[in-house]
């Protein structure tokens, strides 16, 4: 009777070493135990979350501003990359058209055709011709001007569409942004004339050039255009003064502001809880950044062709337009490409339902293929063994051998991006391929006496 007391009834433990709330003593110091380090758990991820949610977001506005400012930076101080940019607009019609509009002024400037004209038909009544035919003649400078001007403006366009013009752009888009760059760092050239509070840039190389042409071309009334040396204004002195305080801390700021960003992002993602579903955020935050700024660019394409003067050309400014961001929007297209890539990537990895399916799938897909490769008697041996055994560190080198390449790529687009993800998943799955797990020996058969 007192055994029956004196124990529970599971007759093991003792009544006097359960705990009020129904729990043994070593039971009780396991739950609290497991209170305080969920409790600490709930401190670290009060503080870190919200600050790598923080780190993450700047991180993330920085992106666009990053890559405006390296674009910017090429534009202004890479010779080479600013007339990659605008030695295109060469081909283009309406380009090619609006320069050649502007020579045919320029050259009708200094010949006037219809002056030409009547100083011909006076000089023709002085030696003898009837009054009748001059007055005749004289009617027709009018009109004569303007067919000769339409047949130089032919001429010109003819000119202006060959591939000499290209050559001769491209070298007038260098000069003039070498002079660009010039007057933006305060330093002066022979081609810059700095007067009267007003920077501009001495195109007489470009009309001698263009007159050349002309005369080459059978229009030799070209020969009337002097060796002029028009000058283009660039700059006032304010807007001068304003430019220079924005290139300075371009060239400051535009290198590190990438690598700023990038590390806030990388903070943001090591401070996080959940480094994987961090991961995640930044990608797709980055990709959104890139999304954002590509929503600008088409705003501010729409308002600056809203604000185009009559007498310009909407398409023309369109293509000028284009042309000038096309490498700001390619940045913007692999920066977004690569966001996305890494949040599939981080996601795919991880341990939600989905990404276990997939792994499932795609670890299924392989195994069917090793087993059928064996049954036709494809065997990896003793190289399948090796690769399983080294698996981590062999997708590590492939991970960071993509990487490499993408980095030694010459401005890498979003396609570059998409190919190389793309060729990594191959290599990835040929290595689970090759892996195979080394072969159970067989148990010794006995061979004693049953």
């Amino acid at each position: 009777m007192s055994d029956a007391v004196g124990k529970p009834a599971g007759g093991s433990t003792p009544v006097g070493d359960v705990s009020p709330g129904g729990l043994a003593a070593d039971e009780r110091a396991e739950l609290e135990r497991l209170r305080a380090l969920v409790a600490a758990r709930r401190r670290r991820i009060g503080w870190r979350s919200p600050l790598a949610v923080l780190l993450i977001l700047i991180g993330c506005l920085l992106m666009p501003v990053s890559v405006v400012g390296v674009w910017a930076r090429n534009q202004v101080t890479d010779t080479d990359r600013f007339v990659a940019n605008v030695a295109p607009l060469a081909a283009d019609p309406g380009v090619r058209n609006a320069v050649a509009d502007r020579v045919t002024a320029e050259i009708f400037g200094y010949v006037d055709v219809a002056a030409i004209t009547r100083q011909t038909v006076d000089l023709l009544a002085e030696r003898g011709l009837p009054p009748l035919v001059a007055n005749q003649l004289r009617g027709l400078s009018v009109p004569l001007a303007g067919a000769i001007r339409g047949f130089v403006r032919g001429k010109v366009g003819e000119v202006v569409s060959s591939d000499t013009f290209q050559g001769a752009w491209a070298t007038a888009v260098r000069v003039a942004h070498e002079q660009m760059v010039a007057a933006l760092s305060g330093e002066g050239s022979r081609s810059v004339s700095f007067s009267q509070g007003v920077v501009s840039i001495n195109l007489g190389a470009f009309v001698a050039a263009a007159k050349e042409g002309l005369v080459s071309a059978g229009f030799t009334a070209a020969e009337r255009v002097p060796n002029v040396s028009p000058q283009f204004e660039v700059f006032s002195s304010r807007e001068l003064a304003r430019a220079q305080d924005a290139y300075r801390p371009l060239e400051r700021v535009s290198t590190a502001l990438p690598f700023v960003a990038i590390g806030l992002i990388l903070l943001g993602v090591y401070v996080a809880p959940g480094h994987r579903r961090a991961l995640v955020g930044a990608g797709l935050g980055v990709a959104a950044s890139m999304l954002l700024l590509g929503i600008v660019i088409a705003l501010l394409r729409t308002a600056y062709l809203d604000r185009l003067p009559g007498t310009v050309s909407a398409t023309t400014a369109a293509t000028v337009f284009d042309t000038l961001v096309r490498f700001i929007r390619a940045g913007l297209r692999t920066v977004l490409v690569i966001g996305l890539v890494v949040a599939a990537a981080a996601f795919f990895t991880g341990p939600s339902a989905t990404a276990v399916r997939t792994q499932h799938g795609f670890r299924t897909g392989i195994g069917w293929l090793r087993e059928h490769g064996e049954a036709a008697g494809l065997r990896t041996g003793p190289v399948g063994t090796w690769v399983h055994a080294n698996l981590t560190i062999l997708r590590l080198a492939l991970v960071a051998l993509a990487g490499l390449v993408f980095v030694f790529i010459d401005r890498p687009t979003g396609q570059d991006v998409l190919v190389l993800a793309a060729l990594l998943v191959v290599a990835l799955a040929i290595l689970e391929f090759l892996a195979r797990p080394p072969h159970p020996e067989p148990a010794p058969t006995p061979t004693g006496p049953v």
